[in-house]
């Protein structure tokens, strides 16, 4: 499965908007390991573009040791 079908299979997923056909193919790719790398790498590029995208930054762990 190509990364362009991986990212659209998974940007249908999160909207819910699979078709079963897609539905389909996205379960297939769960059973071969190069398809589970692309889904894997295009869910940390989608999640790290979220985390940039929200401004608050955490103040660091302030517990006394």
């Amino acid at each position: 499965m190509s990364t362009p079908d991986s990212n659209y299979l998974i940007e249908q997923l999160l909207k819910n908007k699979l078709s079963g056909a897609e539905l389909d193919l996205f379960l297939a790719g769960l059973h071969k390991p190069d398809a589970i790398q692309t889904y894997s790498e295009v869910l940390e590029a989608l999640f790290t573009e979220l985390l940039n995208q929200h401004p608050y930054q955490p103040e660091p762990d302030k517990q006394t040791k």
